[in-house]
């Protein structure tokens, strides 16, 4: 099977509801915590996740930058395993109103009430360098 790309790769990207974001512990252990994937953007490289500045979470990037993400989506080819999705980047802190906004989708109102307004709210900008992917029987790896 041919390699995919990551226009083949965002597809799949957007039938996952969620991702699991994990980050370097202050006692050097590895942290994950699952992170909500807006499947309605188009993948290029970035994700975007939100979290109050007050986590362990914004705190483990801030101290080390670098983290990854892993996707799995829940269904496969007829007979097949689903796709799998690990991703390595880094982590860029977001704190600025008006990159929030080109973001924000009405469901992060559940988690912060007074949206893109919320006291302490950061977005979190995860720029890949590395995808690798299985898919049923193909797997593969991208450089981005």
């Amino acid at each position: 099977m041919a390699q995919k790309t990551l226009a083949d790769i965002s597809k799949d990207m957007a039938k996952i509801d969620f991702a699991m974001l994990m980050t370097r512990a202050e006692n050097g252990h590895i942290a994950g915590r699952p992170m909500s994937n807006n499947g309605e953007v188009e993948y290029r490289g970035d994700s975007y996740f939100f979290a109050l500045d007050s986590t362990h979470t914004v705190g483990e990037i801030a101290r080390d930058p670098k983290v990854a993400l892993a996707f799995a989506g829940r269904e496969g080819i007829v007979g097949q395993r689903p796709v799998f999705i690990n991703v390595e980047g880094e982590a860029e802190l977001i704190r600025d109103k008006g990159q929030f906004q080109a973001h924000w989708t009405p469901d992060l109102d559940r988690w912060f009430e007074k949206g893109i307004d919320t006291p302490g709210l950061v977005m979190i900008k995860v720029h890949a360098s590395r995808i690798h992917y299985w898919a049923g029987e193909d797997e593969g790896e991208l450089t981005v």
